[in-house]
């Protein structure tokens, strides 16, 4: 009944969301270049930030499955990223996982448990260091610290900070190329401390003043074997721009190697006020 009702809810909270992007959408006066460019879905983010005065908030719903592992893993979350413009070049930062609902599977008695919590939440800000030109990318800076957080089952312990930096360069064509390298800290299952490296190259193409779409290969996370390995994936996905300030996306994911989900599903909207 708590899945169905969190289900329920999240419905409700979309359906919500997309009134409010066609109630936008006949009072967009925003140029055309102005356009929402959110953070989401991809890992790569963008070097922009909102702007002075804007609220911006990414939400989406996740569904991994892990059967690498014993048991067989299902888990569907909803990541939420809010973002407040402190000035033209700067922007702070709330950022969470959501509500995790995770199904672990026996492979050979088909027995199912199932497990829910909140995920903790990070604050951090970005920095938009340079606007890209010619062969010059557009560059952003972000950092951020996961606080002492969350529900008993997900709850992270100490502050984790990370930090990455976004590079972009428009290409011929409508084309775009993005990288995305980082740092962080992180606790594994024996609550040993650890840092990792983070890597991301995402391709993207423009189809049209509405629809774009990308190619990306990343490692959220590289690190020893010992605190979890590397986690490899590739993926592809649509955006679709309703208004200037409404977008909508869907993603798919194909993990590289046995620390990583081997399929994920990501759909997400994307408000600007």
């Amino acid at each position: 009944m708590n899945i169905l009702h969190n289900l329920t809810r999240l419905r409700l909270q979309a359906a919500l969301l997309a009134l409010a992007c066609g109630a936008q959408s006949a009072q967009s006066v925003h140029a055309a270049d102005d356009a929402i460019n959110p953070d989401r879905p991809n890992v790569a983010d963008s070097s922009q930030v909102v702007g002075r005065g804007r609220v911006q908030l990414e939400i989406g719903a996740n569904w991994d499955r892990e059967r690498d592992n014993d048991p067989h893993l299902r888990t569907v979350s909803t990541p939420t990223l809010l973002r407040f413009g402190l000035g033209e070049s700067t922007e702070l930062r709330i950022a969470s996982d959501g509500r995790s609902v995770q199904h672990d599977i026996d492979p050979a008695s088909g027995a199912r448990t199932t497990s829910a919590g909140w995920a903790a939440t990070s604050v951090g800000f970005k920095w938009h260091l340079a606007d890209g030109e010619g062969v010059r990318p557009a560059l952003g800076l972000s950092g951020n610290v996961t606080l002492p957080s969350g529900s008993p089952a997900l709850r992270v312990k100490r502050f984790l900070p990370q930090a990455t930096l976004s590079a972009e360069w428009d290409l011929p064509d409508d084309w775009s190329l993005a990288l995305m390298p980082g740092a962080g800290t992180d606790v594994d299952e024996s609550s040993a401390h650890y840092s990792y490296g983070i890597l991301a190259a995402s391709l993207g193409k423009k189809f049209s003043e509405r629809a774009q779409g990308f190619f990306e290969l990343a490692a959220p996370q590289i690190a020893s074997a010992s605190h979890g390995g590397k986690q490899m994936q590739v993926d592809v996905g649509v955006s679709w721009l309703l208004n200037n300030d409404c977008q909508v996306d869907a993603m798919l994911v194909r993990g590289l190697n046995r620390n990583t989900p081997d399929f994920s599903l990501a759909f997400g909207l994307s408000v600007r006020r």
